[in-house]
C-alpha cells in the first residue's frame, strides 16, 4: 500500500470519525436543547405526581346528636389504566400477580387462584365493588376513564393491602389507599332513612360530572337511595389534592403542596334515636303477635311536621352496602318481603275508617249535616240503583245495627252506613257526592306526595270517574263512592299520608310538610340552614267543623272501637281502621290490614302516632295497643306491671 493511500485511508476514517460526532452532537442538542421542554415535561410526568385527597362525607346525627353514621377507614387496590405496561408479557405478569394476591381470577375461563401468602389474612373477605368479576373485565371498564383510578377490591385486609404496598415496585399502575368508608352504627334501625352508598350508575355520570363546580369522577360512590341520595350534594364534599414526587417505582419520596379537602356538610335530623328503637321494639312484637311480616309506625310533631321516629319493617342492614358487597344486593332484591322497601312512604294501602275523618270534616264543612244531624244504621243497606246491591256495615256481623247516630257516634262506632248515606246519598238524603269528597280528601293531603326529603315516596290514589274508565273500564256507581267514604274500594294512601292528615286535623287546620331534617350543618358544627316548618296548605275547614271530629276521635278512645288506646294519664284521640283487601275466603271475609291512627294529649295536641299491621286484623286489637305504648314511652308514664296470676 503507497503512502498516498494510507493517507486516503486516514482522511476518510478521520471525515468518517467527525461526521459521527456532528450526528451525534446535532442529536444531543436536539434533544437537549429543541426538545427539551418536552422531555423535561414528560420527565415531571414521570416523577411529579397530583393525587386526590377524598373529602370527608358528611354525617348524619339525630335530633340530640347522637352519631347515626360515621366514617371508617378501610384499605381500597385501584389501578390507573394509563400507569399500566404498555407491553403484553409485563402487563399479563403484573394481572396474574394481582389474581394471586386479591382472589380474583385474571378471567372468568379460569378459576380464581388461591392467594400464595402467608398470614392471618383471607381473600374471602375482599369485596369487589363491580359488576365485572375477573380482572380482564375490569380493565375493560378502567379503559373507559384510563386516568382515574378504578377500584379493584375494597375493605382489603390491613395486612394483605400492607403486602400489596410492598410488591408496587412491580405493579405499576397499581396503588393502595384508604377510602372513608360508611359506618352505620344502627344498621336495619334507620336504613329506610338514611339509605346508603353504591357505585355511580353509568346512565348518571353525565349529570353528576357536569354539575356546577362538579368533582365527581365515574368510579365515586354516591348516595343511591333516602337521605344518602337526596343529600348527595349536601353530604359529598370537595376533594382536595397533593403535589408530590415519585420514584421509579411509583412511590412517594417528597410532599410538596397540599390543598386541603373541604368536608361535606353533615344533618342533624328530627328523629330521636331512643324513641326510634323503642318503637321498633314495640312494632316487632306487634307484628309477631297477629303474625304478619310487614308493618308501619310513625311519630310525628303536629305543631311542625316533623317526623320524630318512622319505622318500616322488614328493614335491611345497609352496612352491606358499604362494603360493597354485590351479592347482598342481589339476595335483598330477591327477598319476597322487600325488606329494601320502605312501606312509610312508598306502601299504598286502603287506609279503611282512618279516612273517615276526611268525609266527616266535609260534611259538616258544606252543611250536608250538622252536629246533631242522626242518621240510622241497621247494619245493612240495600242501594237500588242498577239493580239491588246490598252494603253492610261492620257491626252486621254480630247481627245487629248501630240504631240512630249523630256524626259522634258515627265517628266513635265507626258506623259505615252513617258515611255512606253521608257521602254518597241515599233516599231523599242528598249526600256530599264524589266530588266533594275527592276535594277534601286532596286538600287533606291524600293522592299527591307529602314532599318529605326521601326518596321513592308515592302519591297514593284518590280515585274518580274518569280514572275508573281508564284503567278499570267501568263506569263510576253510588256503591264506588260509599266504599270511597269507608277508605275502601280504590282509595289509597301511604302511612305518611294518613298520619300527617290527622296532625292537620289535631293542631287546627295546617298540613305541614313533613320533614326528617332539622338542621344542615358544616364540620365545625355550625348551623348552614335551620329547620324551618313549610306549610303545604291551610285546611278550608272552620275551626268548629274540626274541633266536633276531634271530639268524636276522643269518644271514640273513650267509649268506641278504640278503648285499647285509652291511657289514664293523658287523653287519646284517634281512629281504628280495618281495611279489607285481597281474595275473599269460604264465608265471603277478606283478610284486613290494621290500622290506628291517634294524636295526644287530645285537649292540646303534640304528636300524633300511626300503627298500621299488614294483614293485621282488626284495628282496634292489632294496632291500637302498640299506638299506646309508643305514646306512653313518648310521654314518658310508667309502663303498667300486669296483675299477678
Amino acid at each position: 500500500m503507497s503512502q498516498w493511500e494510507l493517507r486516503l485511508r486516514l482522511l476518510a476514517i478521520r471525515v468518517v470519525i467527525v461526521a459521527t460526532f456532528l450526528v451525534l452532537g446535532t442529536r444531543l442538542w436536539h434533544l437537549q436543547i429543541v426538545r427539551r421542554h418536552e422531555f423535561q415535561v414528560r420527565a415531571d410526568r414521570q416523577r411529579l405526581r397530583i393525587e386526590t385527597i377524598e373529602a370527608p362525607r358528611g354525617v348524619f346525627y339525630d335530633r340530640n346528636r347522637h352519631l347515626l353514621v360515621n366514617n371508617v377507614p378501610r384499605y381500597t387496590v385501584s389501578l390507573t389504566w394509563a400507569r399500566l405496561p404498555q407491553k403484553p408479557e409485563a402487563l399479563e405478569r403484573t394481572l396474574e400477580r394481582l389474581s394471586s394476591l386479591l382472589g380474583i381470577p385474571v378471567s372468568n375461563r379460569q378459576s380464581a387462584p388461591v392467594a400464595s401468602l402467608s398470614g392471618p389474612h383471607d381473600v374471602r373477605d375482599i369485596t369487589i365493588p363491580s359488576a365485572a368479576t375477573d380482572l380482564v373485565g375490569m380493565l375493560r371498564e378502567a379503559k373507559e376513564h384510563p386516568f382515574d383510578p378504578y377500584p379493584l377490591a375494597t375493605s382489603v385486609d390491613r395486612q394483605l393491602a400492607f403486602i400489596v404496598l410492598e410488591e408496587l415496585p412491580q405493579l405499576p399502575g397499581v396503588a393502595v389507599h384508604i377510602q372513608p368508608t360508611r359506618h352505620y352504627p344502627d344498621g336495619p334501625l334507620f336504613s329506610h332513612v338514611l339509605g346508603y352508598l353504591w357505585r355511580m350508575p353509568a346512565e348518571e355520570v353525565e349529570r353528576y360530572i357536569s354539575m356546577p363546580g362538579s368533582d365527581y369522577t365515574p368510579n365515586d360512590l354516591v348516595g343511591y337511595a333516602a337521605l344518602e341520595r337526596t343529600m348527595e350534594t349536601e353530604l359529598h364534599g370537595r376533594r382536595g389534592r397533593k403535589h408530590i414526587e415519585v420514584d421509579a417505582f411509583g412511590r412517594e419520596v417528597a410532599l410538596l403542596k397540599v390543598e386541603p379537602p373541604q368536608p361535606g356538610h353533615s344533618l342533624v335530623l328530627t328523629l330521636d334515636r331512643d324513641l326510634q328503637a323503642q318503637v321498633e321494639r314495640y312494632l316487632r312484637r306487634g307484628m309477631a303477635a297477629v303474625k304478619s311480616k310487614s308493618a308501619v309506625a310513625i311519630v310525628q310533631s303536629v305543631r311542625t311536621g316533623e317526623v320524630l321516629s318512622m319505622v318500616s319493617l322488614p328493614s335491611y342492614d345497609n352496612n352491606l352496602f358499604a362494603q360493597g358487597k354485590i351479592e347482598s344486593f342481589a339476595a335483598l332484591r330477591q327477598d319476597p318481603s322487600l325488606p329494601m322497601f320502605n312501606r312509610a312512604i312508598a306502601g299504598q294501602y286502603p287506609p279503611g275508617s282512618t279516612f273517615k275523618i276526611i268525609p266527616a270534616s266535609a260534611g259538616l264543612q258544606e252543611g250536608i249535616i250538622n252536629r246533631e244531624t242522626t242518621l240510622r244504621c241497621e247494619g245493612t243497606l240495600t242501594l237500588e240503583t242498577q239493580g239491588q246491591w246490598l252494603f253492610h256495615c261492620w257491626i252486621n256481623r254480630y247481627g245487629v245495627g248501630h240504631g240512630d247516630l249523630n256524626i259522634l257516634g258515627a265517628l266513635a262506632q265507626s258506623c259505615d252506613i252513617y258515611f255512606y248515606e253521608m257521602a254518597g246519598g241515599y233516599g231523599d238524603f242528598p249526600g256530599l257526592g264524589l266530588d266533594g269528597l275527592n276535594h277534601y280528601a286532596r286538600m287533606f293531603g291524600l293522592g299527591e306526595p307529602t314532599g318529605i326529603e326521601l326518596s321513592g315516596e308515592e302519591e297514593g290514589l284518590v280515585p274518580y270517574a274518569k280514572w275508573k274508565r281508564l284503567n278499570v273500564d267501568e263506569v263510576w256507581t253510588t256503591g264506588d263512592t260509599y266504599n270511597a267514604a269507608i277508605g275502601q274500594g280504590y282509595v289509597l294512601a301511604t302511612p305518611l299520608q294518613m298520619v300527617n292528615a290527622f296532625s292537620a286535623l289535631a293542631n287546627d287546620g295546617t298540613l305541614y310538610k313533613p320533614q326528617v331534617i332539622r338542621e344542615i350543618i358544616d364540620a365545625e358544627g355550625n348551623i348552614i340552614r335551620p329547620f324551618q316548618p313549610e306549610i303545604i296548605r291551610e285546611l278550608d275547614v272552620s275551626p268548629e267543623v274540626l274541633a266536633t271530629v276531634r271530639e268524636g276521635l276522643r269518644v271514640a278512645v273513650v267509649d268506641g272501637t278504640a278503648p285499647l288506646a285509652n291511657l289514664p294519664e293523658i287523653a287519646v284521640a284517634g281512629k281504628t281502621g280495618s281495611a279489607e283487601f285481597g281474595v275473599p275466603n269460604a264465608e265471603g271475609e277478606r283478610p284486613t290490614h290494621a290500622w290506628f291512627v291517634a294524636y295526644a294529649p287530645a285537649e292540646d295536641p303534640e304528636v300524633a302516632v300511626v300503627v298500621f299491621i299488614e294483614g293485621g286484623g282488626e284495628g282496634s286489637s292489632a294496632a291500637a295497643p302498640l299506638a299506646a305504648e309508643i305514646l306512653r314511652y313518648y310521654f314518658g308514664l310508667p309502663i303498667p306491671v300486669p296483675p299477678e296470676p
